[in-house]
């Protein structure tokens, strides 16, 4: 008995000897296999440039890339029309980069714009580059841009503008107009001379820009802009949105149905003082760009023209609205504060359809002047403006129109920025196509100084969808319960021109 319990352990031992055994070689075999991998990977590393943690590996040749980014052909400073492959980029050097809110449109016009000032910075720091002394004569062709938005075939680009209801997200591409403006305006002030600093570009205002028809996100978009108008020191550009297949890309744009249409006004400052700067002067050539030269023209006397009667208002302490007027306003108001029980039940009060949200600035929201991108601005306010119409009719409301945007005051990081929105007025004359026009007023509020003022105003037209109306929805009639809330509809009218 004993033998056999002293063989069977010797038996054991033996196993378990040779399992160890075994186990030490494979470990030690996996050890040496490993060993003879490093070198290779070191050569990689090498070879990248991973070793100096200084310098920036090179980028990968562009087929090797899975960034879906990449610029196809950039606009050059020569002119001609250049189209921009929304779906991809090429890589620039991260500090060329003004932030990383981007989307892939804009990541595409950012490169486009960096290598302008790439060139034109080269040559020396821009504290010590002079400004553009002698103006140059450009023409529309000259800054003409041209974006195509490959959504019949870019997954991964439909993706992110694709809305609940698969439309184009209209907030995005008010950011990506906006983008395309800046491009578009630093082309023409560009002077081809690398030892001049740039301007510093602001968008001044955006008017009307009305939507003919809803943007599906499973067919190909182009957007094309072009300078139609400069003054001493302004920009005005007209940008043209149409839907196209995607087998005529690269059919002519005339050919195509304009779906929106937006015209955006920029300013020029100098970069180091900050004063009003000269631009290029524009010399259209087609027909077409003449006609549009004429009515940049008078459009810009017409500015100059309210900025005067508001000018004169503000001193006389006058305003252009008569008394009756605001007590027609604002007498259903008094009914709801005086007689609630008795008040007008398909209407409501300004004040009660209210919304708000605030943010901090960051600073990947910043553009190449170090400002909030206007486009970021555009945005949060459209956001905020669609959850206003929605709350307020109980359905989704569809887009019609930017009516119009002010960029009063520049906006910075770190600024805490409040956005607040209210509907203003509604239209209901006509019962099939309810107008509700959203006003949303961004403050940037310093609580260190107990300050806060006003830096952007925004106006947008909304109206629900026929289905909707055809079920019995109704839309109420906003009063206005103060004299300042009367008079900001009174003034928003007379812009549209409502009350002729």
């Amino acid at each position: 008995m004993a033998a056999r319990s002293s063989t069977a352990t010797s038996l054991l031992s033996r196993t378990l000897l040779r399992a160890t055994s075994s186990s030490s070689q494979r470990a030690a075999h996996l050890l040496e296999t490993s060993a003879r991998r490093v070198p290779r990977v070191e050569s990689r590393a090498a070879a990248s440039g991973g070793g100096d943690p200084g310098q920036e590996p090179p980028p990968p040749p562009a087929d090797a890339m899975d960034s879906p980014i990449k610029v196809v052909s950039h606009p050059g400073i020569g002119g001609g029309e250049a189209a921009i492959d929304a779906g991809g980029s090429a890589r620039k050097p991260l500090s060329l980069w003004p932030g990383m809110y981007h989307s892939p449109v804009t990541n595409a016009l950012w490169e486009a714009r960096s290598s302008i000032f790439e060139r034109m910075m080269d040559a020396g720091a821009a504290a010590a580059a002079g400004p553009q002394t002698e103006l140059l004569t450009k023409t529309p062709a000259q800054s003409r841009t041209t974006i195509v938005y490959k959504f019949a075939t870019d997954d991964i680009l439909r993706e992110q503008y694709r809305d609940p209801w698969n439309e184009v997200r209209i907030g995005k591409l008010l950011e990506d107009l906006d983008a395309l403006a800046g491009t578009i305006a630093v082309k023409h002030c560009s002077d081809e001379d690398s030892t001049t600093r740039p301007l510093l570009l602001v968008t001044a205002s955006v008017d009307k820009m009305v939507l003919m028809k809803p943007l599906r996100v499973d067919t190909d978009i182009k957007i094309a802009g072009a300078v139609t108008y400069v003054g001493r020191s302004s920009i005005d550009i007209q940008i043209e949105v149409t839907q196209v297949d995607q087998d005529s890309v690269d059919s002519d744009m005339q050919s195509e149905p304009i779906t929106l249409t937006a015209n955006f006004t920029f300013v020029a400052r100098d970069s180091v003082t900050g004063k009003s700067a000269s631009v290029n002067r524009l010399s259209p050539e087609t027909e077409r760009e003449k006609q549009l030269f004429a009515e940049g023209e008078a459009q810009d006397k017409l500015r100059k023209r309210k900025r005067e009667e508001q000018k004169g208002v503000l001193e006389n302490g006058m305003h252009k609205f008569h008394a009756e007027r605001l007590d027609a306003l604002l007498a259903e108001g008094r009914v709801f504060s005086d007689l609630p029980a008795l008040a007008d039940r398909d209407s409501i009060l300004m004040r009660d359809t209210r919304l708000e949200n605030s943010l901090i600035c960051q600073p990947q929201q910043r553009n190449l002047h170090g400002r909030i991108f206007g486009g970021f601005l555009m945005h949060r306010a459209f956001e905020l403006a669609f959850s206003t119409a929605y709350a307020f009719v109980g359905q989704r409301p569809c887009f019609l129109e930017v009516d119009h945007v002010d960029f009063l005051k520049p906006v910075d990081v770190g600024d805490f920025l409040r956005f607040k929105s209210c509907v203003l007025y509604t239209q209901l004359e006509n019962k099939w196509q309810p107008l509700v026009n959203v006003e949303v007023v961004a403050h940037v509020t310093r609580p260190e100084l107990r300050k806060s003022e006003i830096s952007n105003t925004f106006h947008f037209t909304f109206t629900v969808g026929s289905d909707a109306l055809e079920n019995g929805l109704k839309i109420r009639n906003v009063v206005p319960s103060t004299e300042e809330e009367a008079r900001r509809i009174l003034e928003r009218m007379d812009a549209e021109g409502l009350l002729d």
